[in-house]
């Protein structure tokens, strides 16, 4: 679990895993099962079609074979941020300009983010981006990719920005790898391994 040593005034993160589950599910069950029936199953080896997401990412979830950082605002979920191992979210956006210039895989990636649509703006997605970077430096570390879009100058709605903003990103240390689409980057970032029993609190961003 996150450790959360300020709790009144900010956003908490919390690991995805059985006993949040009610929450993420209600979540997405508040929005139609979030992008035609995903249940943030899309970057998974393969989806089961929306009528199978959910009992899908339930069945990954119980196993442990699906992570996320999980924002509450005192006891709603309000949005969270997917990652996991390289293995377990294969499926990634511009896939060819991505292999074009792959050399080395990364430990991790950070595939995507959903935030309640009535809370969007809040800076929600920046505390569920701490909250993943804190449970991968629980997790061990490692080298950390994500595929974060440039906003920069252009208004694009926030439903739509499903792998955040690059700037977003950078705040949080990443670095610019090369691009692989006309807005779309290819971000990296060492996470160091967390000292034994050091949890992370994800805290309100203005």
């Amino acid at each position: 679990m996150f450790a959360a040593d300020e709790v009144t005034m900010g956003f908490i993160a919390k690991p995805l895993d059985e006993t949040t589950w009610p929450d993420f599910a209600a979540l997405v069950e508040r929005h139609n099962g979030v992008w035609g029936g995903c249940w943030c199953m899309a970057f998974h080896a393969k989806g089961s079609g929306a009528g199978g997401n959910r009992a899908a990412k339930e069945a990954r979830v119980r196993e442990g074979s699906t992570h996320a950082a999980l924002v509450f605002d005192g006891a709603a979920c309000v949005g969270w941020c997917q990652f996991g191992p390289t293995g377990e979210l294969p499926r990634i956006k511009h896939r060819r300009a991505y292999e074009d210039g792959l050399t080395t895989l990364p430990d991790w990636r950070i595939t995507c983010f959903f935030i309640d649509k009535a809370r969007r703006g809040e800076g929600v997605a920046a505390a569920a981006l701490a909250g993943a970077l804190g449970e991968i430096a629980r997790l061990g570390g490692g080298t950390v990719e994500s595929y974060p879009e440039d906003a920069e100058g252009r208004k694009v709605a926030g439903a739509f920005l499903h792998n955040g903003t690059l700037a977003m990103f950078e705040k949080q240390g990443f670095r610019r790898a090369r691009q692989i689409g006309r807005h779309r980057w290819v971000v990296d970032r060492i996470v160091a391994p967390a000292p034994e029993g050091l949890g992370t609190t994800a805290s309100r961003s203005h």
